[in-house]
């Protein structure tokens, strides 16, 4: 028995860029969900609308981060003991990522992915 395999470069190539923008949209629509969330502490909203970003410089490697770009988002975030205004974002509270990282919502990102790899290979 003879077996033959040819490789579809041009494919994989494709395959490999659309794995690298499917993780750029799970995080851009993860950070969308957490602002509709209204979990984020909001006074002046710099830390929700302008210190929090989606950082995809190393994207290619397949890590994504969210990051809280000011010295206080660390204070807020461990401290949930914090009596959060809740004016703006009714459920502001510390540790505002927790539900994604060990709760009910720990799939969602992988969710997304697949949704969005789905999406952008017709599959």
């Amino acid at each position: 028995m003879k077996v033959s395999v040819k490789m579809n470069g041009a494919k994989l190539r494709q395959l490999s860029k659309d794995q690298i923008k499917a993780a750029k949209m799970t995080g851009e629509q993860m950070l969308h969900e957490i602002v509709t969330e209204a979990v984020i502490p909001f006074d002046t909203g710099q830390l929700q609308n302008v210190q929090t970003y989606v950082d995809d410089s190393k994207a290619k490697g397949g890590t994504i981060s969210i990051v809280h770009d000011t010295p206080y988002a660390a204070r807020l975030y461990f401290h949930p003991e914090y009596n959060f205004d809740t004016t703006v974002n009714a459920n502001a509270r510390g540790e505002w990522w927790d539900e994604w990282l060990n709760g009910s919502k720990k799939s969602r990102p992988r969710k997304l992915f697949k949704q969005f790899m789905r999406k952008l290979t017709g599959g």
